[in-house]
């Protein structure tokens, strides 16, 4: 039933959500009014809420989806070929931006959002974002390769000055602090560091396809240690992504699950390493995220523990009085979707004990193992996902108007739209959404094979590359049994971990401080806690972060902090 309602809301709906989404991207979209060519309009709402700027993030992730389509059409089309250019234009010009995060040069690259005019947003707002450009470089290399593998050689040398100013300021950057996607909590986040990685990894080889060698190796040394860090947002106690390292919520989030599938790499298979949506810890952390809305929507009362639900952002979340979301009930199916992609190529699906939970939703009495395809279990088990996605589809059918308009959410009581119509990204997130039910996936991006190195007690080693020395001094009044720690962004300083936070010397008390060394020319975050001996207990500086450039390499650098009180 559930599978007949999703067939037929795909082939409905397919046209109108590409429909929709062209209206809202500049000049001729019929809901794109004054933007400028190659912009889109996050939402044609002027209020309650006011969507009508361009979000560098949202652009970006509609734009990979034109991008990917184009390229995959046997037939190319013109107007798309016109529209990805312009957006690339676009882009370029709005680099050059000055705006509330800075300049160019000083940290403009992070600026969220502009005005459709291409001028800069000026009102308050999270600042800055840090996945915009990492995005904005997957998009525009997906586009160069297609260029490069064409013979269009002239034209991908005219987009790579626009790409490396994005690399760059992630291979600089990826490791400090910002606002998260969602626009409320700035800390570390899953999204962004997913995103960043895989950025990397792409411009790593895009550099060296254009004979760029030094460019090839800092951006493979970046891209190491980002994919080390992001193996620190796995909560294995709970079986699932921790999304965010601030905010002080569970860090169940919709985050991570679209995370997974936009970087989804069919080469890959069910990587762990690289959250491959099929990956044992992809799955576990599925159905965390799922589960968690079961009981929270008036609109998901009634169902079985196995049945589809409608989601939205995180369970915590009050925005708009917290409801499911188009886009994230349908980054559910996608990755449902992917998953059974992968077996399906491989010919097998392997039930791990991080995994096991997810797969028992099914088949209450499936053990651990390898499955083959000729299987009953493996049978069984991909024909109730295939359904359990589709549900999952049908939610998101059960609530769209018979127009096909999606908006941004609908009512967890009543199942109406509500907030932001016409919203592009759930245009996309459909349009994603059902390439991957019928079987369509995206080209592989170099995740396979990718390997991360692990110490004595299973935590990664990062690739720091050349190295420079400095000297952390604090000033620090402490009783008997209190010590001083530094902890942060790299790994050197243990990753926001204060288990493994590095201690200082209180030879000069009360002034503190510890000489190590860091990887050179990069930018990270710090604070300084305290840890008590004697009961365990941590104290943390207050905020904001502390923020440092390391100096080059081979030299060294004293700095001297005040604690924030």
């Amino acid at each position: 039933m559930l599978s007949s309602s999703a067939n037929d809301y795909i082939q409905r709906e397919g046209p109108l959500a590409r429909t929709g989404l062209l209206a809202n991207i500049g000049p001729k979209g019929s809901q794109a009014s004054g933007a400028e060519p190659g912009i889109v309009v996050a939402s044609p709402s002027t209020s309650n809420p006011n969507y009508l700027y361009s979000w560098t993030r949202d652009s970006a992730l509609v734009f990979k989806t034109i991008v990917d389509y184009y390229i995959s059409s046997s037939h190319k089309n013109v107007s798309l070929r016109i529209l990805i250019d312009d957006y690339a234009h676009a882009q370029t010009q709005l680099q050059e931006v000055d705006n509330p995060s800075g300049n160019i040069t000083t940290g403009g690259l992070g600026e969220p959002k502009f005005n459709i005019d291409l001028t800069a947003f000026e009102g308050s707002w999270g600042r800055p974002q840090r996945d915009g450009p990492a995005l904005r470089a997957i998009t525009l290399i997906t586009y160069v390769n297609w260029l490069l593998d064409n013979s269009n050689t002239s034209h991908a040398n005219t987009l790579w000055p626009t790409i490396q100013l994005d690399l760059d300021y992630v291979a600089n950057d990826w490791n400090k602090t910002g606002f998260d996607l969602w626009e409320e909590i700035s800390s570390s986040s899953f999204w962004t560091t997913a995103s960043q990685h895989r950025a990397l990894r792409q411009g790593a080889a895009l550099a060296k396809n254009l004979g760029k060698e030094d460019l090839n190796e800092k951006y493979n040394i970046q891209a190491d240690n980002a994919l080390c860090f992001l193996q620190s947002y796995w909560n294995p106690d709970a079986s699932y992504v921790t999304s965010n390292t601030g905010g002080g919520r569970s860090g169940i989030d919709a985050n991570s699950v679209l995370a997974s599938i936009h970087t989804f790499d069919p080469s890959a298979g069910c990587d762990a390493i690289t959250f491959q949506p099929c990956s044992d810890k992809a799955l576990s952390n599925l159905k965390v995220y799922v589960d968690s809305f079961r009981s929270i929507y008036a609109i998901n009362q009634g169902f079985a523990e196995n049945e589809a639900v409608a989601t939205g952002r995180y369970p915590e979340d009050v925005y708009m009085g917290g409801n499911p979301w188009y886009l994230a009930t349908f980054a559910v199916a996608e990755q449902l979707y992917e998953s059974l992609s992968v077996w399906e190529a491989q010919g097998s699906l392997q039930i791990t004990s991080i995994s096991l939970p997810f797969f028992q939703q099914f088949s209450s009495d499936v053990q651990t193992g390898d499955y083959k395809s000729n299987t009953e279990t493996y049978d069984k088990l991909t024909s109730e996902i295939r359904a359990f996605a589709d549900g999952f589809i049908a939610i998101n059918s059960r609530y769209t108007p018979d127009n096909g308009s999606l908006a941004e959410q609908y009512m967890k009581d009543d199942g109406k739209p509500t907030s932001a119509r016409d919203l592009t990204w759930s245009y996309a997130s459909a349009i994603t959404a059902f390439l991957a039910h019928d079987g369509i996936v995206a080209s592989p991006w170099g995740a396979q094979g990718l390997q991360i190195q692990t110490d004595s007690d299973g935590h990664c080693i990062a690739n720091p590359g050349p190295m420079s020395e400095i000297v952390f001094k604090v000033e620090k009044d402490t009783v008997y049994g209190e010590n001083v720690f530094i902890t942060g962004s790299i790994g050197q300083l243990g990753n926001w971990d204060p288990a493994h936070a590095v201690k200082l010397d209180p030879k000069s008390y009360p002034y503190w401080s510890v000489e190590m060394e860091v990887p050179a020319s990069i930018s990270f975050s710090y604070k300084y806690i305290i840890q008590d001996q004697n009961s365990g207990s941590i104290t943390w500086e207050n905020d904001p972060n502390h923020e440092l450039q390391s100096s080059s390499e081979g030299k060294s650098m004293v700095v001297t902090d005040t604690w924030h009180n």
